[in-house]
């Protein structure tokens, strides 16, 4: 049994589907059962939250491979979990972590990923640890600036980074949990192409017809707030500002063929990605 955390998220969606597709008993940890409307049928659906290690026994028993993504900026959610998984007996662990980890010096970002990568490797479970690059859905999250200013503010200019698409993401990690030979290993996963923001902006117009461009942000924190306007915690701001002035300096960029040799194909472009969202994009640039 493969217990998939984050199950109803970008990432958790799309693998529960793949591990399905593939004839896996799979069980989707998730929170609102009614967000799990449209999972496999035959996915079981185990209502539990990480941040309440009482209810995670039921939803361990059983398992023997455990997919981990846990939310926010810290380590309490990744620790309750691998207290549940070392109690239920899982075999192994396949954690979401961030290429911000490969950071010399590393960045607060990957400061929080690697605390998880590290209390991971304690807990002596055979674990994968998957690194990816920023995700490619992370666009969605100028439609409200574009509805509000027109234009997505951009606070790296130069700096190019090469986005991976979190069905790749999905992909690589059915492969980890249903074949042999992942325990040990960390894998680096990037998309194809080593894009700039305006470059990526430039590609959303194409694909879905809407006039929009990229404009230098006043600042950082400018571009921070566009992604958050409701707010966010003051470490995940500083953290983001941080980010984005390493990703300026970056006009090189980090891209890797690990999606390519875990699953065979090569991954998604970013045009490939605006084609198959761009009504989803439109939708929420034009929403009232």
């Amino acid at each position: 049994m493969i217990l998939v955390t984050g199950a109803t998220g970008t990432i958790g969606r799309t693998l529960v589907r793949e591990l399905d597709a593939r004839g896996a008993r799979v069980r989707a940890l998730v929170r609102d059962p009614a967000r799990a409307a449209d999972l496999p049928a035959r996915a079981e659906r185990a209502v539990a939250d990480l941040d309440t290690p009482g209810t995670l026994a039921a939803a361990f028993a059983g398992a023997d491979r455990l997919f981990l993504l846990t939310p926010g900026i810290g380590t309490r959610y990744a620790a309750h979990a691998v207290a549940a998984a070392q109690a239920a007996g899982v075999r192994h662990i396949v954690l979401l972590s961030s290429t911000n980890v490969l950071g010399d010096p590393m960045p607060a970002m990957g400061r929080w990923h690697h605390a998880r990568e590290e209390a991971v490797r304690a807990c002596g479970i055979p674990a994968t640890v998957l690194r990816p690059s920023g995700f490619m859905s992370n666009a969605l999250e100028w439609a409200a600036v574009l509805r509000e200013e027109g234009y997505v503010p951009d606070p790296v200019g130069p700096g190019r980074h090469a986005p991976v698409d979190p069905a790749d993401i999905a992909a690589v990690a059915a492969a980890v949990l249903t074949e042999d030979g992942h325990a040990g290993r960390a894998y680096t996963l990037t998309g194809p192409d080593l894009l700039t923001i305006a470059e990526q902006v430039a590609a959303l117009a194409a694909a879905t017809g809407l006039d929009m461009a990229a404009r230098q942000a006043a600042d950082a924190r400018e571009a921070v707030r566009s992604r958050f306007p409701s707010g966010a915690p003051a470490a995940l701001v500083d953290a983001l500002v941080e980010g984005f002035a390493l990703m300026r300096a970056d006009t090189t960029g980090l891209r890797t063929d690990t999606v390519e040799r875990v699953t065979g194909r090569a991954p998604r472009s970013f045009a490939d990605w605006c084609a198959r969202h761009a009504e989803e994009f439109r939708e929420a640039v034009t929403a009232a």
